[in-house]
């Protein structure tokens, strides 16, 4: 029994560190992307990019989906931690829903943005950014057993891969005209996010 005693202080102080880390994680992501709408706003008008305007949307889904888990972790339990990944569920709901019409508009109206040096610039920070914010998400979300926080660390890891599809577009149009190229490469974003959005409903209804 003394031994259990001793063992509770430094398990407790390690919950404690790893739940102001994920605080942290939430908080950096809050931050970019707060400063990431305005920059991607500016450089969607300017070059009259669809894939700009809506990697803009994408961050302010990851916005909501960060402070749904600001919100999990300071105050977990069961109904609190089914109505979080519920709500991260929508949010990946919304990103399908928001890249198969801009997918279908794209494609159907044939827009050609114009290529935009701080698209580029930006997108490329944000998918190395945000790669290894999600890491640190899901890593620390394992560590504590919080599922909400490691689900939405998948949410991160999806607006990484979208950072990444919309910087190679932006890149072939800028160096080969390819206007297609980053709404075709949104079709592997789709994929994965449906794929998320199913596992965390599925999980709310445990």
């Amino acid at each position: 029994m003394a031994s259990t005693d001793r063992t509770t202080p430094a398990k407790t102080t390690k919950h404690g560190l790893l739940l102001r880390r994920g605080l942290r994680l939430e908080y950096a992501t809050l931050g970019w992307n707060v400063v990431g709408l305005g920059v991607l706003a500016a450089a969607a008008i300017s070059a009259g990019s669809p894939a700009l305007a809506g990697f803009g949307l994408d961050s302010l889904i990851e916005i909501f989906a960060s402070v749904v888990v600001v919100w999990q972790l300071k105050g977990v339990h069961q109904e609190r931690e089914a109505r979080a990944m519920r709500l991260i569920g929508v949010a990946f709901g919304f990103l399908v829903a928001y890249l198969l019409i801009q997918l279908a508009v794209v494609f159907a109206t044939g827009i050609r943005p114009a290529t935009s040096g701080p698209g580029i610039a930006w997108t490329a920070l944000t998918f190395v950014v945000m790669l290894a914010l999600a890491w640190g998400k899901i890593r620390t979300g394992r560590h504590l057993g919080n599922p909400v926080l490691s689900a939405e660390g998948k949410v991160t890891l999806v607006d990484a891969y979208l950072a990444g599809a919309v910087l190679a577009g932006l890149v072939l149009n800028a160096l080969f005209g390819w206007w297609w190229a980053d709404p075709l490469a949104g079709v592997v974003i789709i994929y994965y996010a449906a794929s998320e959005a199913r596992h965390a409903f599925k999980h709310a209804t445990l």
